[in-house]
């Protein structure tokens, strides 16, 4: 998948969130600098078709599951294609190639914020299975919508790491703001710091950009609105108990 970037909003046709879109760029933001920071995947007929079978109340577990995981690959794939390349040449069995590589996996770590982003975790150790694996556990205060932080446990020298950080939903921006915040003060490096989101919230989006302006956010779908309770609408429910058949 190719992202839809900012610089494609006018075209209607490629991106159907176009309105939702340009609420984005134009709320307190600069237009030129949201394809440096957001990436939106591309509106193709099997994307929106995977979202529509997840959005959906009548949605089976095993649908949930079997479709989250197929966004989840193609998010975690177009994140990995940010990471910097190296130019490298290489002989195939036929001739000379002009290639290229990307950081290894002494050179990444995955974070999972805690529970629904495991799911997330699982389908980057499918293609990385050696990565190095950090957890953060921020419960969000149902009265206030404020996140607290619970538990962290992070791999060494994130100094020297590129860090993809999970969490399906991007809502109101507070538990990624307050990871990203534990991540910097462990040494993480902010322009080295990739968030990936299944679905996002305008919300959401312009709360961590004004704190992180130099952290990249990869998510495949931008909704308008949050509800009373800090839902995002129209959204899709509760990641995690629809994805853990804990509803």
């Amino acid at each position: 998948a190719r992202e839809a970037r900012a610089r494609d909003v006018t075209d209607e046709t490629a991106v159907p969130n176009s309105v939702v879109w340009t609420q984005v760029m134009t709320k307190d933001l600069e237009a030129p600098s949201q394809s440096e920071w957001l990436t939106l995947l591309r509106q193709t007929p099997r994307v929106r078709a995977l979202y529509s079978t997840i959005r959906d109340s009548r949605c089976t577990t095993e649908q949930f599951v079997v479709n989250s995981d197929l966004l989840v690959h193609i998010l975690l794939e177009e994140a990995l294609g940010l990471l910097p390349e190296v130019e490298i040449d290489i002989q195939t069995p036929c001739g000379h190639f002009n290639g290229c590589q990307i950081p290894g996996v002494e050179q990444l770590c995955a974070i999972s914020i805690m529970r629904a982003a495991d799911c997330m975790l699982g389908a980057l150790r499918n293609i990385f299975p050696a990565v190095a694996v950090g957890k953060i556990l921020i419960q969000r205060d149902e009265a206030t919508a404020t996140p607290q932080l619970m538990y962290t446990k992070l791999p060494s020298q994130l100094s020297h790491r590129h860090v993809l950080l999970l969490d399906p939903m991007l809502a109101t921006g507070g538990s990624c703001i307050a990871a990203i915040k534990v991540l910097i003060e462990q040494g993480a490096a902010e322009d080295r710091i990739i968030f990936i989101s299944v679905l996002s919230c305008n919300d959401g989006l312009n709360a961590v950009h004004a704190a992180y302006p130099r952290v990249r956010i990869v998510t495949g779908a931008v909704d308008p609105i949050l509800n009373e309770k800090k839902y995002i609408v129209p959204g899709l429910g509760d990641f995690g108990d629809r994805y853990f058949g804990t509803e």
